[in-house]
């Protein structure tokens, strides 16, 4: 016989759902970093300063702040469908059948 381990299956199913969790956990993560983003634009230093690279408005970082806000939000509504979703399909077989006796 060979001594091979044999290769690990397993399930498509159960694999993206973790896949999902995983990104479900690193959503917050993702979002503070995008977060922290508009802290390396660059600032107005004053007149006395040569500016080379315009500073970014505020209303710019503020529209930047809300659109990251939006995705992070829709990201998990949907991430969170998709789990529901596939939770579902998991317990769907494994519920008795109704036996009328």
């Amino acid at each position: 016989m060979s001594d091979k381990p044999s290769p690990v299956f397993l399930e498509r199913r159960s694999y993206r759902q973790r896949r999902l969790v995983d990104a479900a956990r690193l959503l917050p993560l993702a979002g503070a970093l995008l977060w922290l983003v508009p802290l390396l634009w660059p600032q107005d230093s004053g007149p006395d300063v040569a500016q080379q690279i315009p500073a970014v408005p505020t209303s710019s970082a503020i529209i930047y702040i809300f659109g990251i806000w939006i995705i992070l939000v829709l990201s998990a509504m949907f991430l969170s469908a998709m789990l529901d979703h596939k939770s579902d399909l998991r317990y769907q077989g494994d519920q008795p059948e109704n036996r009328d006796t």
